[in-house]
């Protein structure tokens, strides 16, 4: 599929170049925004308002709305006020609160000057929701029934409110505002009567969040029910707006991709990769590049402490490297398998005694079989084929079971921090990779050395 639209995207760009408009605008029209916003990606800056104006109005208003910021800013600036007010007509208002998030000051100015008062006061309403909340992604764009009303009269409604609607499968039953059931189209479409009301009707089991619920509780309950859209009330149960599954979606890549970059060691970007900036991708890795360079001053500092150990028996200094990434790899794979627990809502603080009880058991069988590989590799690869007469017996039972309790540790460890991470209100993502492995890697030499002066004549 990426090669062919490669050879799309090349012919486009191609007709556009050689100005053969109509056939270039008859392929425009049966594409889909998403792939027409990704020809935009590779377009010069200059010829990006010309091929924009190729598209009819609706297929315009779409395809912005999945457009990188930086070439909405550069159609912005070139729009005449009608052009601009045309698009904006036809945005949902979730889509044009993004768009506006994005804008500087200026363009935002000129944008809210556009649209209509209805719209405007919504973008401003929901604008003062916190960012990560379920306000700041919901749509004030739904279809509300009331209770006496009937199967006839509300499929009627339907179809005069429904074209400027995000969606209208799910409909809201209301009585001043307050929230009092759902009907789906597919209930009233079915219904026996076209006289039966939408009271006898409704769903009044409802599952609805706060304008203040946090993004990753609301594509959890996504996730959890297969919702298509989700209501948002206020503390009153009044309702406000929804969220609709494709918001959903945007929210888990979201939360998603922040949490893989802090796995990795580095503060989240707002930009794509290929967006971001030289400037902005060393401000987002090199704090935590500092702070575990200062913090491997531990590791350092028991290698000096034990510098007379390592004297007396300087085989043990080849089996450093081997205990540290094993360790980190250990912790590594249990704080993953914790965070991905927590994310999705499976394990709790409360949990955290059967999360050690389920950890320890499994890390003494990866350890016990990892030091008695180890073990045989150590006598018959160090020592025997190549030929290591310092490496004894006794040294090989000192790094296996240093292994052993190595595992053991770095599992419990890279277990509990994100549980912890967790209470204390930090995202437990914080606690992967590189913060884990630094702690392990003290530990594990700590482990080692103490191993080796118990067993070793030092």
């Amino acid at each position: 599929m990426t090669e062919r639209f490669e050879l799309v995207e090349k012919a486009l760009v191609k007709m556009l170049e050689e100005k053969k408009y109509a056939t270039l605008r008859e392929i425009l029209l049966t594409m889909n925004p998403q792939d027409i916003a990704a020809v935009f990606n590779s377009l010069q800056e200059h010829r990006i308002p010309l091929m924009f104006r190729l598209l009819p109005k609706e297929l315009a208003a779409e395809t912005f709305v999945e457009m990188e910021p930086d070439d909405q800013e550069l159609l912005i600036r070139g729009f005449s006020d009608n052009e601009l007010k045309e698009v904006l007509d036809e945005l949902y208002v979730d889509d044009a609160v993004d768009i506006v998030e994005e804008m500087p000051a200026n363009v935002v100015r000129r944008i809210l000057s556009q649209v209509d008062p209805e719209m405007r006061k919504s973008i401003n309403q929901i604008l003062r929701y916190p960012e990560s909340s379920a306000g700041a992604w919901m749509t004030t764009e739904y279809v509300s029934l009331r209770p006496e009303m009937t199967v006839e009269e509300s499929i009627l409604r339907i179809r005069r409110q429904g074209v400027d609607k995000e969606t209208i499968y799910t409909c809201y039953v209301t009585k001043d505002r307050t929230l009092l059931g759902i009907v789906t189209v597919k209930d009233l479409l079915l219904a026996e009567d076209d006289e039966m009301s939408i009271r006898d009707l409704m769903e009044t089991d409802i599952i609805s969040v706060t304008t203040h619920t946090d993004q990753e509780e609301v594509a959890r309950l996504f996730s959890k029910y297969d919702f298509l859209a989700l209501p948002v009330v206020d503390k009153e149960n009044r309702m406000v707006g929804i969220v609709t599954v494709d918001d959903a979606i945007d929210v888990m890549e979201e939360e998603a991709t922040e949490d893989i970059e802090l796995m990795g060691g580095m503060l989240p970007s707002e930009n794509t990769y290929l967006r971001s900036s030289v400037w902005e991708l060393f401000k987002n890795r090199i704090p935590w590049l500092l702070l575990l360079m200062v913090s491997a001053t531990f590791t350092g500092m028991i290698i000096t402490s034990f510098e007379s150990a390592l004297a007396a028996q300087v085989a043990l200094t080849a089996f450093i490297p081997m205990l540290m990434g094993t360790g980190g790899n250990s912790g590594s794979q249990s704080s993953v398998t914790v965070i991905r627990a927590l994310s999705l809502g499976e394990l709790k603080f409360a949990d955290l005694p059967r999360v050690l009880w389920k950890e320890i058991r499994t890390s003494v069988l990866c350890g016990v079989v990892l030091a008695v590989v180890c073990f045989g590799k150590i006598w018959l690869v160090d020592r025997m084929l190549l030929g290591n007469e310092d490496i004894t017996w006794l040294i090989d039972a000192v790094v296996c079971l240093a292994l052993l309790v190595t595992v053991v540790t770095a599992k419990i460890v890279g277990a509990v921090l994100p549980m912890v991470a967790k209470v204390i209100k930090l995202d437990p993502a914080v606690m992967a990779s590189p913060f884990i492995t630094t702690i392990v890697d003290a530990l594990s030499l700590l482990v080692y050395f103490l191993f080796a002066k118990a067993m070793l004549p030092i």
